[in-house]
């Protein structure tokens, strides 16, 4: 026959043996730490006995973030006062060539052109400067975390590597864009010649230049593809103007009537603003069948060399109608199978 059961009655705490009471961490005992902070108000042994260590994580973490933010506020600010002060003759030597940002007369500098080379420089200098310090930051953090860098940066690495091969038409029209805009090899407004398309410079880009030709129409060249520039508006223009002789022309008289019209024509109003020298009659260019070409010049501001062209042929053959000077009947490059016009 079995015994019953004795009955059992709870047992406080505070009847327990030493061994049976909880586990607390031992920091909590130490009052004010941020153990005893952290038990207190979460009652967690893990969090409490990782109080120190979450506190100073976020502490190196916050600071790292807004290191980074004040560091990246200091560095655009400093880009944004070089180029507010672009248009300063100082600054333009260490953006660019100095002589190739004055004037067509050397008196004062092209500020439009600088203004649109030192916005284009500086977002690029804002964007190369916040992704450095995103990517420093970045690292940092995750550093703080007990991350293990090493595979991180070698997979970046990889990546990189890869990214390089696959876009680098891409990085070319990027580098080719930077030392564009850094040689100032041409700016809006220029009149240039890029191999297939020539035109007016509509906008200057990293990537991309947007040319306007005299039909009107838009080309978009990238400037990977572009190997030789030929800047028809740099520092100053060259007027030229061909005019074609019959053999029986008195060539000397014929060059001092058209070197004296063309004098007379850059004096008057609509064209004087236009010219910086003298118009210079250079002689006999060429002598072929058909007659002698005769050469005269003028150097003139930027881009206004083709108004200056047609106002000069009109005013000199004027004047070679009027001295009945004997002109080809058939001009230079003209097909002599085709009756000439009269």
């Amino acid at each position: 026959m079995t015994p019953a059961p004795l009955p059992t009655t709870p047992l406080s705490p505070a009847a327990l043996p030493a061994a049976a009471v909880p586990d607390q961490p031992t920091c909590a005992a130490d009052a004010g730490s941020w153990c005893a902070e952290f038990y207190k108000v979460t009652n967690s042994d893990f969090l409490a006995r990782s109080a120190d260590t979450i506190v100073s994580t976020t502490f190196n973490v916050a600071l790292i973030v807004v290191l980074g933010v004040v560091a990246r506020f200091l560095i655009h600010r400093t880009i944004n006062r070089i180029v507010e002060g672009a248009t300063n003759s100082r600054l333009s030597r260490l953006v660019g060539r100095a002589p190739r940002l004055r004037g067509t007369n050397g008196n004062g500098p092209i500020t439009p052109r600088r203004a649109q080379r030192a916005r284009t420089i500086g977002s690029v200098l804002r964007s190369i400067s916040s992704t450095v310090i995103l990517t420093v930051g970045a690292i940092m953090v995750l550093a703080e975390f007990g991350v293990a860098l090493a595979p991180i940066l070698a997979s970046a690495g990889i990546v990189g590597v890869a990214v390089g091969f696959g876009a680098q038409n891409l990085v070319r029209d990027f580098l080719s864009g930077m030392f564009m805009l850094l040689e100032d090899q041409y700016g809006v407004g220029d009149i240039i010649d890029a191999g297939e398309a020539s035109g007016v410079v509509e906008a200057v880009g990293l990537r991309i230049t947007t040319l306007r030709d005299h039909q009107g129409t838009v080309w978009y060249v990238r400037n990977g593809e572009i190997l030789r520039v030929g800047n028809k508006s740099q520092g100053y223009a060259v007027a030229v103007i061909d005019l074609p002789l019959a053999h029986a022309a008195d060539i000397p008289s014929a060059s001092a009537l058209a070197e004296r019209a063309a004098t007379e024509r850059v004096a008057e109003k609509d064209v004087a603003d236009s010219v910086l020298e003298p118009p210079e009659m250079l002689g006999v260019e060429r002598v072929g069948p058909e007659g002698v070409t005769l050469r005269l010049t003028v150097k003139v501001k930027p881009g206004e060399q083709f108004a200056v062209q047609r106002a000069l042929n009109a005013a000199i053959a004027d004047a070679f109608e009027d001295a009945n000077v004997p002109r080809p009947s058939i001009f230079p490059g003209q097909d002599s199978s085709r009756p000439s016009i009269p």
